[in-house]
């Protein structure tokens, strides 16, 4: 039966086999392992007079945590990563800056990723910060939807040789969306087609990240039994999706169709895929602190807002 975990718990999963097969890998949390999953049962932590270890507790500090990494890769020999929550990727911006300015091959565990983290409140719900990372040049942020996108992710961020990922992770459960084995590695293309329109022609395409992409497949289920050919793309990494021909990338975007995103983040960035006048389901302000599914229905963000941005813009 597919799972039903957070993207956090999936990465932490991928890591167990990764750190496993792979010596060079060396983890680390800036004091939240517990949350964000990057410890392993090959990675013994790093103490005093013992530095055998492949796991650093870093303690609450996030820039030096970040710097840290920058060092060791710089160093080389071994691969870097380590985690803490989304929202404190600010205490770290001028060392992840450094990694992408460097080309250095660091990967960065940002779990907790926005309202879905509950009743933490917005101190801890990151609304801006996944745009700005997107505006870091020679940054791939991966916001996987399920564990097999979270996996796949895992691959491409250490195939990332020049250059620094983010893996954006859920705290709440999600729904397998990938239920089919390919051989493919269908984030390596950035967005893809991961439901197609059935039943005509396409009319509409719902553009989906991370915990949203379930939001996306209920807006799709409604539309086609409405009539309306949808489809649904998965875009987990920008940056290569960005980077594909644009053969492509015209044809998962669907030219001529109403154009719909959902992210539960702010529109920035959005609509060099959605057009000015395309719709978007997400966050305007700050968030606020409840159970996570009343934190989605109070803010809008829901299957029923999406459908209601096709059908505007369909009439």
């Amino acid at each position: 039966e597919a799972p039903g975990w957070a993207t956090r718990k999936a990465s932490g999963e991928a890591l167990a086999v990764l750190t496993g097969v792979i010596p060079e890998m060396i983890g680390g949390s800036a004091d939240l392992t517990g949350s964000v999953n990057t410890k392993t049962p090959d990675t013994e932590p790093v103490v005093a007079g013992n530095f055998k270890g492949r796991y650093i507790h870093f303690g609450v500090r996030e820039h030096g945590m970040a710097a840290a990494m920058n060092g060791m890769a710089l160093h080389g020999g071994v691969i870097p990563y380590s985690g803490t929550f989304l929202v404190f990727a600010d205490y770290m911006r001028g060392a992840m800056r450094l990694s992408a300015l460097m080309e250095q091959r660091v990967v960065y565990v940002l779990t907790h990723d926005s309202i879905g983290l509950g009743e933490d409140g917005p101190t801890h719900q990151a609304v801006e910060t996944v745009a700005s990372l997107r505006a870091i040049p020679n940054f791939k942020v991966f916001r996987p939807c399920d564990g097999v996108e979270t996996a796949e992710c895992w691959a491409l961020a250490l195939q990332n040789q020049d250059g620094p990922s983010a893996m954006v992770l859920t705290r709440q459960g999600l729904p397998t969306q990938r239920t089919e084995h390919t051989d493919e590695n269908l984030s390596a293309r950035g967005g893809y087609i991961l439901a197609d329109a059935e039943g005509g022609d396409r009319k509409v395409t719902l553009f989906a990240t991370g915990s949203e992409v379930s939001i996306a497949m209920q807006a799709r289920d409604t539309l086609q039994t409405d009539g309306t050919p949808t489809a649904v793309v998965s875009m987990a990494c920008w940056e290569l999706f960005d980077q594909q021909d644009e053969t492509y990338r015209k044809q998962v975007m669907g030219p001529g169709t109403v154009r719909v995103a959902v992210e539960a983040a702010v529109r920035q960035g959005w609509d060099r895929y959605i057009r000015s006048h395309g719709g978007f389901v997400g966050m305007t302000g700050f968030g606020a602190s409840a159970p996570a599914s009343d934190l989605f229905e109070h803010f809008g963000i829901t299957a029923k807002a999406v459908v209601f941005e096709v059908k505007k813009r369909l009439s």
